[in-house]
C-alpha cells in the first residue's frame, strides 16, 4: 500500500487506531500494570509504548527530527484512566504532526533511528505495522487473564466457519 495522501491515510490509521483502543474496556482496572512474565512489557507498558513510539518515535522522524523516544514506564502515567489518557493524549499530538505533512513530504526520506534513511509514507506504513503487532500482544495478555475479547472485524474464526458453505 502506498501512502500518497495524508488526509486519507489519516483517516485509515484512525480506525486502526480504534480498534486497539477499542480493547481498552475489557482490560481489567486491576490488571493495568500485570505481565506474565517478570521483565516483559505489562499491559499498561504496552499502551504507553504504542503512545510513545508513535509520538516521540514516529511523529518525530517524520519531521526530520531525531528521535525521543524514552520508553513507557509506569513513571510516564500509573493507574487506568492516566494511561488510556496518556495513550489519547500523545495519539493526538501525533495527528497533528501527521496532518502537517504535505503530499510532496511523503516523498521525502527521513531517517530512522538504526540510522536508515526511509521514505516517509513508508515509515508511516511501517508505523501501523507496529500497531497492529502491539495490539495482538494485547489480544494474548486478555486471553491468558481469561477475558473474552471482541473479534476484530465482526465475526470469530468459529462465526466464519458457522456462516461458510
Amino acid at each position: 500500500m502506498e501512502i500518497s495522501d495524508i488526509q486519507s491515510f489519516v483517516k485509515y490509521y484512525s480506525r486502526i487506531k480504534k480498534r486497539t483502543s477499542r480493547l481498552f474496556d475489557y482490560i481489567p482496572k486491576d490488571k493495568m500494570e500485570w505481565t506474565y512474565q517478570e521483565g516483559k512489557f505489562t499491559i499498561g507498558d504496552l499502551i504507553r509504548h504504542l503512545a510513545n513510539i508513535e509520538r516521540f518515535m514516529y511523529a518525530e522522524t517524520v519531521q526530520f527530527k531525531e528521535s525521543s523516544y524514552q520508553g513507557c514506564g509506569i513513571e510516564l502515567a500509573e493507574g487506568y484512566e492516566a494511561v488510556l489518557d496518556y495513550y489519547q493524549k500523545m495519539h493526538e499530538e501525533s495527528l497533528a504532526i501527521f496532518l502537517n505533512l504535505s503530499q510532496e513530504d511523503l516523498h521525502k526520506k527521513c531517517k530512522t533511528p538504526a540510522g536508515t534513511e526511509i521514505t516517509i509514507w513508508k515509515w508511516l506504513r511501517a508505523m501501523v505495522e507496529h500497531e497492529v503487532h502491539h495490539r495482538g500482544q494485547l489480544y494474548t495478555y486478555l486471553g491468558l487473564l481469561g477475558v473474552k475479547t471482541p473479534p476484530i472485524f465482526g465475526l470469530t474464526s468459529e462465526e466464519v466457519v458457522d456462516k461458510s458453505v
